[in-house]
């Protein structure tokens, strides 16, 4: 149990500081510590708020690596300090991707016994309580079986840490349900993923190959990828969705009948949108370094922010980075 407020980088984001700090505001309201971390001359009207200062902001477009690097006293790098010096409890950032995993990794380090850090995203599944767990979803665009078999033991920590499952089943991202298909990559790693001492030792089952078309189901809870198909799949169910949504809202307007249709089924339809709402998601955790560090999309929304400061708190509070500790230092 902690009681140490989340650093927010309130400079990242499309609408910082702004949307962040409205997204602050939401949390503390919710009883969640935040400290701010920026530039204060920017922050002068964030009342009530502890601020770190930091005088650099990394841009969205920058290079990561060296902007991580060269701009020592930007309000990423300060936020991921403030975990490694026990200022903070976790840490949030809506902005560079890259340049949020760099500071995480460069700052806190890695959990030891980690060779990769990985990218984890919830993807909602229809009428269940709990998400999948996609990961890797963007930080290692080439994995070795090794390190897939982490990402699983990771993925179930998480998995059961954040939402309660007692035993995840672990699913492998293929072109093919079958044991036998996939890449040579694949391949090996699933023979991999069969061992028993990795699953007895995570408390997860491997529950064999999954297909893109699995995204959503029910079959397993967590799915297992390299980072760059991780990140086409991510990206590719966020489009079908978009495109789903605008052609039912088309439709929906299409003549008096449609409209007449859609104010009946308004009310059936509002929760679904809602559960499938990019700000419910609360943002990808980034598994393997040795603090809290959860990266939110640049457009998050006040209520996307608020909802990764909780998720950021959640998993302070219940220890899931010593999770981790405990199963990889075993293994």
């Amino acid at each position: 149990m902690t009681s140490l407020p989340v650093a927010v980088d309130a400079m990242g984001g499309d609408d910082a500081p702004w949307s962040v700090v409205d997204g602050a505001r939401l949390a503390v309201e919710r009883g969640i510590p935040v400290v701010l971390v920026g530039q204060p001359e920017r922050l002068e009207a964030a009342d009530g708020f502890e601020v770190i200062a930091a005088s650099q902001v990394i841009a969205m477009g920058a290079d990561a690596a060296q902007s991580v690097r060269k701009m020592k006293d930007s309000s990423m790098v300060r936020a991921a300090e403030a975990v490694r010096d026990g200022r903070a409890s976790a840490m949030v950032s809506a902005g560079n991707t890259g340049a949020a995993m760099a500071a995480s990794l460069l700052r806190m380090g890695r959990i030891r016994g980690v060779a990769r850090p990985a990218i984890a995203v919830p993807i909602i599944v229809p009428g269940r309580a709990w998400p999948n767990v996609l990961l890797d979803a963007g930080a290692n665009t080439e994995c070795n079986p090794e390190w897939l078999v982490q990402f699983a033991q990771m993925g179930a920590v998480y998995c059961r840490d954040r939402w309660g499952v007692e035993k995840p089943r672990v699913g492998l991202l293929s072109n093919g349900e079958e044991a036998g298909k996939g890449s040579p990559r694949v391949k090996e790693t699933f023979e991999l993923l069969e061992d028993e001492a990795w699953q007895s030792q995570s408390g997860a089952v491997f529950a064999g190959n999954v297909e893109g078309r699995d995204l959503l189901a029910d079959l397993v809870d967590v799915i297992v990828t390299d980072g760059f198909t991780g990140n086409v799949a991510l990206k590719t169910a966020e489009g079908v969705a978009k495109q789903l949504i605008r052609a039912l809202l088309a439709a929906f307007d299409s003549s008096p009948d449609a409209r007449r249709g859609a104010e009946l089924l308004a009310p059936a339809l509002a929760p679904l949108y809602d559960e499938f709402s990019p700000d419910s998601v609360g943002g990808a955790i980034l598994l393997g370094v040795d603090g809290v560090s959860i990266i939110s999309h640049g457009a998050s929304s006040p209520t996307a922010v608020a909802n990764a400061i909780q998720v950021a708190h959640d998993l302070a509070q219940r220890g899931t980075v010593g999770s981790l500790r405990r199963i990889l230092s075993s293994g």
